[in-house]
């Protein structure tokens, strides 16, 4: 009976344990479900997807805001540089400008052909050079020699001869080198030279440089040393140099007595010389230098320039305040009209 007992007890021990194990199963089993959570978490890539393929398609646009800015500058420097279509661009020396004939004469022709005309004075060479670069429909310059190259070279189509006066040969009035009254240029740069007295030089290739230089080589001088000053300046702004320092200087009839009205203080010591001749040109820019050159403009103003009624103002020029002309009328139809031609 005891055995029985026994046995039944380690029975009822042994169904006890596997009632225990039993719980144990049902949550091993719970921990299978969660794949339906971690199917969830796959489904991000729809996101993901979006993103990629908006950003893709935005970058691509971009070019268009960048093609607008290549555009404009480019198509900028296709511009004439004369301006508009009515606009003349004339270079010219600074002596037409010192002198005050281009503000008496150039409103006469801008009213008459309702065209503005826009100016640059500068040297004659670096008018010249402009008009050899396309920078200008036409030139009025006073350098024989230079404008003489310029024609040969083709960067000009027609010259004509418009005007003249004369150089001077100025200084102060107590004239320390003791030149006035000499009968040649030449004498009075070489009396200069061996005084050294201050000289004040345009140095800057225009036409009344390029006449001073003419002057020292038939002196067989070759100016250099503190007294010889190289301003690289317009005429204007030299005589205001030699003023201030009390030199010499060369310079053209029409702007001395211009800028004597202003309280300059120096005289005239030599004239007449026939080396200082000193002759106007009108050149109309070669038109193959490009489109917009206006060669038609270009030839209204020097059949204007040189026209008699024209030529008759430029006599006129000077006469009421200096009591003399500052230019003297040289042009072909003039010459025609007073029987003067080839005299």
């Amino acid at each position: 009976m005891k055995k029985h007992s026994l046995t039944l007890i380690v029975l009822l021990l042994l169904v006890a344990s596997l009632a225990a194990c039993a719980p144990a199963a049902a949550p091993t089993a719970a921990p299978t479900q969660p794949p339906a959570p971690t199917a969830a978490p796959t489904q991000p890539p729809a996101p993901t997807a979006a993103p990629t393929e908006a950003p893709t398609v935005a970058p691509t646009q971009p070019p268009a805001p960048t093609a607008a800015p290549t555009v404009a500058p480019t198509a900028a420097p296709t511009k004439p540089a004369a301006g508009g279509p009515n606009e003349l661009m004339l270079a010219t020396t600074t002596s037409t400008q010192d002198s005050g004939l281009l503000d008496y004469l150039l409103p006469m022709f801008e009213e008459q052909f309702g065209v503005k005309v826009n100016v640059v004075a500068v040297g004659s060479g670096q008018a010249m050079k402009l008009g050899e670069e396309g920078n200008a429909d036409v030139l009025l310059v006073h350098s024989p020699a230079a404008e003489k190259t310029f024609m040969d070279a083709k960067h000009g189509v027609r010259r004509e001869d418009v005007m003249y006066n004369d150089f001077i040969i100025i200084g102060p009035e107590k004239d320390p080198a003791g030149i006035k009254g000499m009968k040649t240029a030449k004498e009075a740069f070489a009396k200069l030279a061996e005084t050294k007295s201050t000289f004040i030089s345009r140095g800057d290739d225009s036409g009344t440089h390029n006449k001073e230089k003419a002057i020292w080589k038939a002196a067989a001088i070759e100016p250099k040393g503190d007294w010889y000053v190289s301003a690289g300046q317009g005429m204007g702004a030299v005589l205001n140099m030699a003023n201030e320092q009390q030199a010499y200087t060369l310079s053209d009839r029409a702007t001395y007595l211009a800028r004597s009205k202003e309280g300059l203080d120096l005289v005239i010591l030599v004239e007449g010389d026939k080396a200082l001749f000193n002759p106007y040109g009108v050149i109309a820019v070669n038109p193959d230098k490009g489109a917009h050159i206006k060669n038609d403009l270009a030839n209204k103003f020097i059949d204007w320039i040189t026209s008699v009624p024209v030529q008759e103002k430029i006599q006129q020029f000077g006469v009421k305040d200096f009591g003399q002309t500052l230019f003297t009328p040289s042009s072909k139809p003039w010459q025609d009209a007073k029987g003067t031609s080839g005299g």
